[in-house]
């Protein structure tokens, strides 16, 4: 299990924080939830799970979230100092080493029978138009192969 703090919003005296929670269980299947702390609730406020949750499983779920996330709740609320900035995707090289491995993403994703363009947007955490960009310039670079044949 991972608890993962996301964001924070304060307006005047009252904090709100929102965070993710992944479940991954030994048989593959796993759970992502959105929890939010405000004043002293915590709700859950979205879950999604492969494969989908009956209602006594959901019943479970929130058994399972207590600890961790009250863990994770506190000390977040707790404090007064602003979180540090982050950024809000992951580091991606540019240039040529970006196309190689935005290639080997959409290559992967292809073989795989996924979905290759948002396969590279998980990746990059780009934008679709952005990660069709890149893979239009990892073609131009010759790491992919051309779009349509010209005559």
């Amino acid at each position: 299990m991972s608890v993962r703090h996301t964001w924070v919003v304060r307006e005047g005296a009252t904090v709100t924080s929102w965070f993710d929670v992944r479940l991954t269980f030994p048989d593959g299947a796993r759970v992502e939830a959105l929890a939010v702390l405000s004043g002293q609730g915590v709700r859950v406020e979205d879950v999604r799970a492969e494969p989908p949750l009956s209602l006594d499983d959901l019943a479970v779920l929130a058994e399972w979230l207590e600890n961790p996330l009250f863990e994770a709740c506190v000390p977040a609320s707790a404090g007064a100092a602003p979180a540090a900035p982050r950024r809000a995707r992951p580091a991606w090289p540019r240039g040529r080493e970006g196309c190689r491995l935005a290639a080997q993403e959409y290559r992967a994703a292809r073989d795989l029978g996924g979905d290759p363009v948002l396969a590279v947007m998980r990746a990059t955490g780009y934008s679709r138009r952005k990660s069709l960009r890149l893979i239009g310039q990892a073609r131009d670079e010759g790491f992919l192969a051309p779009r349509r044949a010209r005559r």
